[in-house]
């Protein structure tokens, strides 16, 4: 009983260590897996297809906003793990395949042309 009276600190410090390694084992088990971040990608070009024919052209910062708002409402649990720079980083990967499709892929062109 002394010791505790004495160290009590130490105890606290050790606790304190302990809640914080199990927080980030719990954040690290929660991230998305590959599968899981593969299908966030699929949506994603999908959503970026709907800012772009919603928004037009020149107006990236908005399509960005709008498609990280209609993340938030499709994901929410993964709002939290997932920062807005990493889904930002996300975006960029997903728009070089949109464009390809663009350029390639005439039905695409037709669906972001029709209003």
């Amino acid at each position: 009983m002394n010791f505790i009276v004495s160290y009590w600190w130490l105890i606290l410090i050790i606790i304190a260590a302990i809640a914080i390694v199990g927080y980030g084992i719990m954040v690290f088990i929660k991230m998305p897996s590959n599968s899981q971040l593969q299908q966030i990608r699929e949506w994603l070009l999908y959503a970026v297809a709907k800012a772009e024919k919603e928004l037009g052209g020149g107006t990236g910062q908005l399509k960005l906003r709008y498609v990280y708002d209609m993340f938030i409402s499709k994901f929410n649990y993964l709002s939290a793990i997932i920062s807005f720079e990493a889904f930002s980083m996300m975006v960029d990967e997903v728009l070089e395949k949109f464009r390809n499709l663009l350029d390639t892929n005439t039905s695409v062109q037709e669906y972001i042309e029709k209003k």
